[in-house]
């Protein structure tokens, strides 16, 4: 833990963070849409909620409608923070969401995204309903951004693993203050849980959803790695895996054989259910996963 915390001392002096304004600007330029009902008050002005301007509100409506529907209803409480990463380590700005419980401890849960996500993937109403359920045992909740297929490590086009150690959770603890920090992943985010805290064994828990993981480079999907040698550099069956350690996957889920290879590496037993790989499944045992987290670190 010593280590970890020089660490976030070290990158904090590294960051480069911009809060982002009110609901309504925030919605205006978010990608994913997470306006729920009992937030719709606040994207609109005073004028447009007597319906003076209705074609603000027709805006509003459309832009709300458009994104596709949130996967929750109401956040429990929750606080969502948004703020931009100006990140040194992969040249880019990335768009992070800090998620406060109403009630929560004193440690930070830090969750990676899958392929093709974002850090709103993780923001559901299991998702909120479980923060909510474990009180003052809940952590706050820092969602990171990768990109598109970064696969949360160091490789050509940017230091993506180092960018979570030495930029992104110095972000959340210079915001919560927090003392201990877990980490967790789905998919690509959950291979990329396992790889960073192989690496650093500082984390008071690591959990991952369906972990996009291979035997072999010859067997990853295309993009997963820059060529054959990025995989051998970053093969977590390489690595000593992390204690305390939690899998969940799907029954059905391609990343299934050598999930559970992994867990047998691991020397851990890899929780297996009837469901695939997709956002049904880890919305329905996110109550799960996150109480295991609860359980090693509140």
């Amino acid at each position: 833990m010593h280590h970890l915390a020089a660490t976030l001392r070290a990158g904090g002096r590294h960051l480069g963070l911009e809060l982002l304004e009110p609901a309504a600007r925030r919605a205006a330029t978010e990608a994913e849409c997470d306006p729920v009902p009992e937030d719709l008050p606040t994207l609109l002005p005073q004028p447009v909620r007597r319906f003076r301007h209705v074609p603000t509100l027709a805006a509003v409506v459309v832009l709300v409608a458009g994104c596709g529907g949130a996967r929750y209803h109401s956040t429990r409480g929750a606080r969502l923070a948004r703020f931009t990463l100006h990140s040194r380590l992969t040249n880019r700005d990335l768009h992070e969401v800090l998620v406060v419980p109403k009630r929560h401890g004193d440690w930070l849960l830090v969750l990676l995204h899958g392929k093709g996500g974002s850090p709103s993937q993780f923001l559901s109403q299991p998702f909120f309903d479980t923060l909510a359920a474990l009180g003052g045992r809940a952590p706050d909740v820092l969602l990171l951004d990768g990109g598109d297929d970064s696969y949360w490590h160091d490789r050509a086009d940017g230091a993506w693993g180092s960018m979570v150690l030495r930029e992104a959770i110095p972000a959340g603890v210079k915001r919560t203050h927090d003392r201990r920090i877990a980490l967790g992943g789905i998919s690509m985010g959950g291979y990329g849980a396992l790889l960073l805290a192989s690496r650093n064994r500082a984390y008071c828990a690591v959990g991952v959803q369906s972990p996009a993981l291979w035997l072999s480079p010859g067997a990853t999907a295309p993009g997963a790695f820059d060529d054959d040698a990025d995989y051998e550099r970053n093969d977590v069956f390489r690595l000593r895996p992390p204690r305390p350690l939690w899998i969940d996957l799907g029954a059905s889920d391609p990343f299934h054989d050598a999930t559970l290879a992994y867990a047998r590496h691991a020397g851990i037993h890899a929780h297996v259910s009837p469901g695939g790989h997709d956002v049904g499944f880890w919305d329905a045992h996110m109550p799960q996963f996150l109480r295991f987290f609860a359980r090693a670190c509140a």
